[in-house]
């Protein structure tokens, strides 16, 4: 009978014949005590804030998968990308983590076996490090406004992580190097997939094409839709995608790459709640692997990047369905045919298609379809210019936003929806239709009266959690729509959220949530806005990767919505039926 290690094995081969499916991270043991590992992350501890090797303020709430970075504003390293060698300087590992491998390699292969592969742990990958330095909007605009800096920082950070990983080889002697860094949401890229390819394929090419030139297998964690980039990852070293989504329709992907890369993961952290009764649980677990298993190359487990799942009795439900799975001695059928890349599946086939890039054709002589182009082309002095030129031939302040700049942030958000475009478009997009709305707020105040604004409404992410790109995203398109947002941040309390809906007469409450550990403070917010009365005029939007309608169902919330252009959307519709505030 094969072991652990030797299945693992086993399911690299691209006409991979394992006995048996493995339970999640059986094959591995994951070596997070080495010297670099506690000098960098030492001193993070569940419940505190920390400061790190590279400056960055890090908080690490109680029951959260991960720690996560504090970087906006003055908080931040790098302030100035133009400036970024002034303040960035990589952790002098070189000198500080000389002692203790001899010890630390013995426990490793101790604890390892005969049954298990050492798998070196690098956290913090090329594209992480450069928002933990700069925050997340400037890391994403950057790459457009300042492509040369962003191209020299990559580079510095792509130098320390080749001498990190060769100094982690030299010393661990690991079989598996297990590195980390997040390209997307759970339904789409950060960037454009040219942009990354631009900027991060060359500096992972190197950086895995150096681990396979040492005899160690590459595997990359990265809880993310990443279909339109799995070509790819496995063309440039990637032999297992730890953290893969079941967004990213995974048998689709299994014929798709035909044994080019192995898939771990499958099980969302939707399941991992402690209020999830076990049949729930295993209901969940046995539909992924009817589904996912018999496509081959396929390693079922939490897709966190971390053995683990919160809630302990999660995994053990895990656990027990692939046991059941494995006793019945299914036998997969592994060596499935290829097929061409646009039969992945209905979102998946629409995804992997190069995006559609914004037309670069001028529109008509309506100089409001002007406007709205400019808008999404991110074209700031022309946008401000032609705004300008609109107000000088009569167009009255509100018909300009309504019909030429929420008309183009509309579009750019059904193009978001359809990963047509990505983040950093939106980032710039956005800032541009700040400017031009500052231009036509002085011209609002003689046309009646007019609000510049369709309503108001308080957006945050929940007591307990620091994840804040959702919430930004959400931020960014209910601004675009002509919203004013009172954004309260992370780790909002239901007293904060109800309180700021009264002080500026708010007809929306938007919740955000990433972690299922916090999901529960959404409910607090709608009892304390009925507690207060407000629960007639105010209405509570829910949004997040664990969330679900029936959740929304459940504790009495108005509106769920799956992506940033719909909550938008919805809160549009809101306020115009039932407008309040300013």
């Amino acid at each position: 009978m094969q072991t652990a290690k030797e299945i693992f094995l086993e399911m690299l081969k691209p006409d991979a014949q394992p006995e048996r499916q493995l339970k999640q991270y059986e094959a591995l043991h994951m070596c997070m005590y080495d010297p670099i590992n506690a000098y960098l992350r030492g001193n993070r501890k569940r419940g505190t804030v920390s400061v790190d090797r590279w400056g960055t303020t890090i908080s690490f709430p109680e029951d959260a998968p991960g720690a996560m970075p504090l970087n906006h504003g003055d908080m931040a390293v790098c302030r100035d990308i133009t400036r970024w060698h002034e303040t960035v300087h990589a952790p002098d590992i070189e000198s500080a983590c000389t002692e203790g491998w001899e010890e630390c390699r013995k426990k490793a292969r101790e604890a390892a076996g005969d049954e298990q592969l050492v798998a070196g742990f690098m956290g913090t990958g090329i594209f992480e490090q450069c928002h933990f330095l700069m925050g997340f909007e400037p890391t994403l605009t950057n790459l457009y406004e300042h492509p040369d800096e962003m191209h020299e920082l990559i580079e510095y950070i792509t130098e320390y992580r080749l001498r990190y990983v060769k100094m982690f080889i030299d010393n661990l002697q690991p079989d598996v190097i297990f590195s980390h860094d997040d390209w997307g949401t759970k339904d789409a890229l950060f960037m454009k997939p040219d942009m990354w390819r631009e900027f991060f394929k060359e500096p992972y090419r190197r950086f895995y094409g150096y681990i396979r030139s040492r005899g160690c297998i590459a595997v990359h964690h990265a809880d993310s839709y990443l279909v339109p980039i799995v070509d790819d990852m496995a063309e440039i070293g990637i032999q297992v995608w730890q953290g893969t989504l079941p967004e990213n329709d995974i048998p689709a992907l299994q014929r798709h790459l035909n044994g080019k890369l192995v898939l771990m993961g499958g099980m969302g952290a939707a399941i991992d709640r402690q209020d999830i009764s076990g049949e729930a649980i295993l209901a969940y677990a046995r539909n992924t692997l009817s589904t996912c298993c018999p496509g081959g190359h396929f390693i079922p487990s939490i897709t966190y990047g971390v053995p683990g799942t919160v809630f302990g009795h999660v995994d053990q439900y895990i656990n027990q369905a692939i046991d059941e799975y494995n006793a019945k001695l299914h036998a997969p059928s592994f060596n499935l045919p290829p097929v061409p890349r646009r039969v992945l599946g209905d979102k998946a086939a629409s995804a992997v298609e190069e995006a559609k890039p914004v037309s670069e054709e001028e529109p008509d002589d309506d100089l409001l379809d002007r406007i709205s182009a400019a808008l999404c082309r991110g074209q700031q002095k022309k946008l401000l210019a032609l705004c300008s030129q609109a107000l000088d031939e009569g167009f009255a302040a509100q018909e300009i936003l309504s019909d030429g700049l929420v008309k183009g942030m509309n579009k750019l958000g059904d193009d978001f929806s359809a990963n047509r475009v990505f983040v950093p478009e939106m980032l710039i997009a956005a800032r541009c239709m700040s400017a031009a709305t500052e231009l036509l707020k002085p011209h609002m105040v003689g046309e009646g009266g007019e609000s510049a604004t369709v309503g108001s409404a308080v957006i945050g992410t929940v007591r307990g959690d620091m994840h804040d790109i959702g919430k930004n995203l959400v931020k960014i398109m209910m601004e675009g729509s002509g919203i004013e947002v009172y954004d309260l941040g992370t780790d909002v309390s239901a007293e904060q959220f109800v309180e700021t809906a009264v002080e500026h007469d708010c007809g929306i409450i938007a919740c955000s949530s990433l972690l299922t550990t916090t999901m529960n403070e959404m409910r607090r917010v709608v009892s304390l806005a009925q507690e207060k009365g407000i629960r007639k005029k105010v209405r509570i939007l829910i949004g997040g990767a664990p969330i679900s309608q029936s959740f929304c169902d459940e504790i009495g919330a108005d509106v769920y919505t799956e992506d940033a252009g719909a909550a938008a959307r919805a809160a549009v519709e809101i306020l115009r039926a039932c407008p309040t505030g300013k």
